[in-house]
């Protein structure tokens, strides 16, 4: 575990973190640029999607109206690499996320690291992990939606594509939603290769107008797969009730 934390901070130090906060702040998500994870890793995550241990929960979206394919919950112990990934992206996004909240009048403010943050989560009564393995095949997509589980929320999360594009699967791409007051939605699309990652706002960000700052309410989602089979994982930094 400690060499693939080691070479997960690496890869993650190693960003242009100038140019994904700059890139957050204009639009609301942005791509790593680079691979966050090596084909071989992508490979064995999205292989533990057919085994029975390991995962807390299994979600069928049609049966709820979250649109086709399905997505399974992590337990605890996570896998490395995801424990790894939540524990080395999670101080980075922090002087943003603490940007947020001040431009938005929020009294909260994020704690440096991840186990000061998630003992929030508890006492909140949020003690269940919520990074997830996704799986859709042709035909499948993701609604529009919000990754939020009790009032305790981390304003950014990451999604890392498993799968390579035009090889595994085509279409399904990840799509965010933004609507400003009194305008019409703003649509961006983030094509991401294998093992890149997009880094999006959880369910809100600060936008400067004219008259000062407002809140801008995002949603994101996954196109339709036209073909092939496509995984992806889900790193939000939130626990759940």
């Amino acid at each position: 575990m400690a060499m693939i934390a080691g070479m997960i901070e690496d890869t993650v130090a190693a960003l242009d973190w100038a140019r994904i906060e700059a890139e957050l702040e204009g639009h609301g998500a942005v791509a790593t640029g680079v691979p966050l994870l090596p084909p071989t890793d992508c490979a064995a995550l999205a292989a533990l999607y057919a085994a029975e241990a390991g995962f807390r929960s299994r979600i069928v979206m049609a049966r709820h109206g979250f649109g086709r394919g399905e997505y399974k919950y992590l337990a605890e112990p996570l896998p490395p690499p995801v424990a790894a990934l939540r524990a080395a992206l999670y101080p980075r996004l922090v002087p943003l996320a603490n940007r947020w909240a001040a431009a938005l009048g929020e009294a909260r403010r994020y704690p440096p690291d991840l186990a000061a943050f998630h003992a929030e989560c508890h006492e909140a009564g949020q003690t269940r992990p919520t990074p997830l393995l996704l799986r859709y095949g042709a035909g499948d997509y993701n609604c529009l939606h919000q990754d939020i589980y009790g009032p305790v929320a981390f304003p950014l999360q990451v999604a890392v594509l498993l799968s390579a594009p035009g090889r595994d699967f085509t279409g399904g791409e990840f799509v965010l939603t933004e609507q400003r007051p009194r305008m019409q939605s703003r649509a961006e699309v983030v094509p991401l290769a294998q093992g890149e990652a997009v880094v999006f706002a959880t369910r809100h960000r600060p936008v400067q107008g004219a008259r000062g700052t407002y809140r801008v309410a995002l949603r994101h989602g996954v196109s339709r797969l036209r073909s092939g089979e496509r995984f992806t994982l889900g790193v939000i930094f939130h626990d759940a009730a």
